[in-house]
């Protein structure tokens, strides 16, 4: 750099340091011989001193008089910590929100999360908008590399001026992605896999491009709260970048060429298990229907932490799953495929297919979230599996299961945690029965 700035090494160092100033001439060169838009450091520069005027103006930092010639101080001395202040507050705005839109649900009776996968459910987990644009943008990535993680650098690069880059995880501070203004550059963590890491950059483009597509789509339905409203924003973000990755006609002609095999689907298109599972569910394009899949992810507690029905299973809106399910088996047989026809009180019986699958950081000591899934459908759509190859579905004899324990009315299950909701207790001292819960039916 000193060379091409024909200066030393030693004023470089103290023009980082912010001991010598960076005069005109020398921001000229340093724009001529590195191709920078000079006017770019200027409406960055801007826009991070307004956040910062914002956040400073917050009556929680009333008494310590900060003036604007203050925060300009701070961002010529240290530009990033000036946005690192700045993300700090819009991320402590952003929780401030959501607990008041917490409380505003518990008052209203209103749950976001419940809002939001109520919006996902009544569109069948289907946005055939989001599925065109997806395809669009899988065709024309395709054209500029066959590399997923190439193609994607290269579109940052031409369409939006940013540069693509894999961070140790250290540099990232517990981040998957970031997307650096500052630096001009689309930041992915080293610590994810490579599935994740196309996933992540993936995301990160339909967020820049598809913006406004996600704002009708959600604008479309009315949201009786806010943080409902932006967490059903945020599942179709993750759909488009889903739709962009499997592109449908693909997808569905692979899905059927390979009997559903979510193993042989996820090294086809270099995607984890997870997220071909997920990406099956969306198959409702009028005239190329998939299978009506229903998906349901726990951890080894129980909690549901993410489930997808489309009109398919009944989910219970709270609770975890049944017990007598076999996605809890899965924990112990890790990365084993486990089948199993399940029947509900109401008398329907359903194929499953459930594997554990890992999240979190890769490396010894990183923490693991190991979790499981579970994929299913009505047993008439079983045949059109290869999970049900060597099975006389006609002769199979179907698990008892419950949706959830409160809502179950199975009277004689010794794996019962609560009794049902609407059913009278009986209490009877003298008798102790191999249920937990002895109720009427009247």
């Amino acid at each position: 750099m000193a060379k091409d700035l024909d200066i030393s090494p030693s004023y470089i160092a103290l023009i980082e340091r912010n001991h010598r100033p960076m005069s005109a001439d020398l921001l000229i060169r340093l724009a001529e011989a590195y191709d920078v838009d000079i006017a770019a450091f200027a409406a960055a520069e801007d826009e991070t001193l307004s956040q910062l005027e914002t956040a400073l103006a917050d009556p929680l930092f009333a008494e310590f008089s900060i003036s604007r010639d203050d925060i300009r101080d701070l961002l010529s001395a240290n530009p990033a910590l000036g946005e690192a202040v700045a993300a700090l507050y819009q991320s402590y705005r952003a929780s401030q929100s959501a607990v008041m839109e917490a409380r505003a649900g518990d008052e209203t009776g209103k749950d976001p999360l419940e809002e939001a996968r109520s919006f996902i459910s009544a569109a069948r987990n289907y946005f055939p908008g989001l599925d065109q644009a997806g395809e669009e943008i899988s065709r024309a990535l395709a054209l500029q590399s066959p590399n997923l993680i190439d193609a994607l650098g290269e579109r940052f690069k031409q369409k939006h001026g940013l540069s693509l880059r894999v961070l140790p995880a250290d540099i990232m501070v517990g981040a998957y992605r970031r997307h650096d203004r500052h630096r001009s550059q689309i930041a992915i963590s080293e610590a994810l896999d490579q599935a994740s890491r196309s996933f992540q950059a993936t995301l990160q483009l339909v967020l820049l491009e598809l913006g406004a597509l996600l704002d009708d789509a959600v604008s479309a339905d009315a949201f009786e709260t806010d943080a409902g409203r932006r967490l059903a924003r945020a599942a179709l973000a993750n759909y488009a970048a889903g739709a962009i990755i499997f592109p449908y006609e693909r997808f569905f002609e692979s899905a059927q060429e390979l009997k559903y095999d979510i193993e042989a689907l996820s090294r086809r298109f270099n995607a984890s298990f997870e997220q071909v599972a997920h990406r099956l569910t969306t198959l409702q394009r009028p005239g190329r229907e998939g299978i009506p899949f229903f998906f349901l992810r726990i951890d080894a507690a129980g909690n549901v932490s993410k489930r997808f029905s489309g009109g398919v299973f009944p989910f219970a809106r709270y609770g975890g799953s049944c017990p007598l399910w076999s996605i809890h088996q899965t924990f112990k047989t890790p990365r084993r495929i486990i089948t199993e026809a399940v029947q509900l009180p109401d008398g329907e019986v359903y194929f499953s297919i459930a594997r554990t699958v890992h999240g979190g950081e890769g490396g010894f000591h990183a923490p693991l979230a190991e979790r499981a899934v579970a994929l299913g459908c009505e047993l008439k759509h079983a045949s059109k599996l290869v999970y049900a190859d060597n099975l006389d579905l006609s002769a199979v004899t179907p698990s008892p299961i419950g949706v959830t324990c409160r809502l179950c009315p199975r009277p004689a299950c010794a794996a019962r945690a609560h009794p049902p909701l609407e059913r009278r207790l009986i209490i009877d001292e003298h008798r102790r029965m191999a249920a937990p819960f002895s109720f009427a039916f009247d």
